[in-house]
Formats: C-alpha cells, structure tokens, sequence
C-alpha cells in the first residue's frame, strides 16, 4: 500500500471526478487506499462551496 494521499492530489481527483474526467490510472490510485474518508470529505466541502458560490452569483444577479 502506498503511503497517504497529499491533500493537493485529493483535491484534483475530487475536481476531475466532478467533471467526468478522471483518469483509469488516477482511479485506480485513489481507490488503491485504505480509506475512502479524505476524497468523501473533500468532495462534501469543494461541493458546498460550488452551491455557496451559485447563491452569491444569484444573488448580485438578482
């Protein structure tokens, strides 16, 4: 196994799986882990960032 994901390197996975543009090689290294809790819990945050920032966008629109 190999050691813990840096964070940088959860954080673009999480972008690419966002958008549909994960890699073969990326998934396989990702899911090659132990736990699943840092690409969750950085998926649950980028997520609730991207709402907050449409609701900003909708409301300067507005």
């Amino acid at each position: 196994m190999d050691k813990k994901p840096r964070l940088i390197d959860v954080m673009k996975s999480v972008i690419a799986a966002l958008f549909g543009v994960q890699s073969q090689q990326n998934r396989e290294r990702d899911f090659g882990h132990d736990s699943p809790a840092a690409y969750i819990i950085t998926g649950v945050v980028m997520i609730g960032i991207f709402v907050a920032a449409l609701l900003a966008l909708v409301s300067v629109l507005t």
